[in-house]
């Protein structure tokens, strides 16, 4: 058959190159500053906000303890990805090895995973802090905080060895990523076989990780805006649409680009266009979350302006 004579003529390659954004030769270097300053404006942000929510005491509650595991899992989620596309852009980047891949793969799928269950978490929280205040304490206890954050990581780290797993199992024929890292489908396309059964699973576990989570926190956000409704001052409404607002913001972004990326037809658009969807988020989403934060949020405002004050006084 053709792909038994596929497999005999083609030596399985075990090294990888990026073609990354080879189709902008031209802009790379303007590409390069843009996402250099990008990723440090996302790394700085995100230092900040760990950095504030651990020093100041009124933020130590659940809400900002999720906020700073996200923060803390989109940097290291960054630095999976950036700083190689980065090398790559400027010609720096070296061959990747097929553990290489693998591993960069397997840190993306955890910690994408991680941060959309920390999001479904952060709506579950919004959701008992509006819906039921008076057992808030009680039911957003610390254990409960930190069950729901390993629960998150758990379920990341299931699913990124059950896809690595099924993806690395394939021959590979073609050396050259048709991308700017180890994503899923892009190095699927490298099989000298056929890869059917490896995008039902891709597409099962799509569904799972993003329309679940995305599905509940919808849920939260009907029971929340219908308790809120039911209040009479206007200015506790608005206060408590407001300690929702930030949330909404990342939830909207994050899950929006991850749907536009899985869920896509196929064939709908081209490399470039994959990658330009590729760069929302990996570049753009976790710079939302320290700039939604920081300059919307009063609260981490007002700590930031505490914790400076203090530095001077």
């Amino acid at each position: 058959s053709l792909l038994c004579w596929m497999k005999e003529n083609h030596s399985l390659v075990n090294v990888f190159t990026f073609q990354g954004f080879s189709s902008f030769r031209e802009h790379k270097l303007t590409l390069f500053v843009v996402f250099l300053t990008l990723y440090i404006f996302t790394l700085a942000g995100n230092v900040i906000i760990v950095s504030i929510i651990s020093i100041d005491r009124h933020l130590h509650t659940p809400m900002y303890f999720f906020v700073s595991m996200l923060s803390g899992s989109e940097t290291v989620y960054t630095l999976v990805i950036i700083p190689r596309m980065l090398f790559n852009l400027i010609g720096l980047s070296q061959p990747i090895s097929l553990a290489g891949c693998a591993t960069q793969m397997f840190f993306f799928i955890t910690l994408a995973i991680n941060n959309c269950f920390l999001l479904t978490a952060m709506g579950y929280d919004r959701y008992v802090a509006i819906c039921n205040p008076l057992r808030y304490s009680v039911v957003m206890s610390k254990r409960v905080c930190m069950q729901l954050v390993w629960g998150a990581c758990s379920i990341g780290l299931i699913v990124a060895m059950t896809q690595v797993s099924a993806v690395f199992r394939l021959p590979f024929c073609i050396p050259k990523v048709p991308h700017f890292f180890c994503d899923i489908r892009p190095v699927m396309k490298l099989s000298c076989i056929d890869t059917t059964v490896n995008e039902i699973l891709t597409m099962i576990i799509s569904v799972l990780v993003i329309l679940i989570p995305m599905g509940l926190v919808f849920i939260s956000y009907i029971l929340i805006i219908s308790t809120i409704l039911k209040i009479a001052s206007a200015e506790s409404r608005k206060k408590a649409f407001a300690t929702c607002a930030s949330h909404i913001t990342v939830v909207i972004v994050h899950y929006g680009c991850a749907s536009i990326a899985y869920f896509k037809p196929k064939s709908e658009n081209t490399r470039d266009q994959d990658q330009l969807i590729s760069v929302t988020y990996t570049v753009i989403t976790p710079l939302l979350n320290p700039v939604v934060y920081t300059l919307r949020n009063k609260e981490v405002k007002d700590a930031l302006c505490r914790v400076i004050g203090q530095k001077f006084s």
